[in-house]
């Protein structure tokens, strides 16, 4: 599909599960977006933070998967400030019926396919 949008999706590890779902959602839709993984279980070298920064460049915006593991979280921090420098567009997920974290700075909605597919057309 011409015109698809690159997404970057920002996560905390302990919510891996959640991802997985964003992804299983976007193969089972007519999804008007790619997606980008860049999860790691290492240690966050410089090489990551340079492979993580050269796809949020490539990204048309980026998608934080809000919980309160988001807090304690220094990688998905990382690819946040990161998203912030390149002035890529954020869209914050809260992914727990039960979890309204709140992430400083970061513009955050339940997740539904209508509020992703509004983010992405506007992007």
């Amino acid at each position: 599909m011409a015109g698809k949008k690159v997404i970057f999706v920002a996560f905390a590890i302990e919510d891996e599960r959640q991802r997985d779902f964003l992804k299983g959602q976007s193969l089972s839709t007519k999804s008007p977006f790619d997606y980008v993984d860049m999860s790691v279980k290492e240690a966050y070298s410089s090489e990551w933070k340079e492979r993580v920064r050269t796809r949020i460049r490539r990204s048309d915006g980026v998608i934080v998967l809000v919980s309160k593991n988001s807090l304690s979280s220094s990688g998905q921090k990382w690819e946040i400030a990161c998203a912030r420098e390149e002035k890529k567009p954020v869209l914050g997920l809260w992914i727990y019926k039960d979890d309204r974290t709140n992430l400083e700075g970061v513009r955050t909605v339940v997740w539904t396919w209508a509020a992703i597919e509004n983010f992405i057309n506007g992007l």
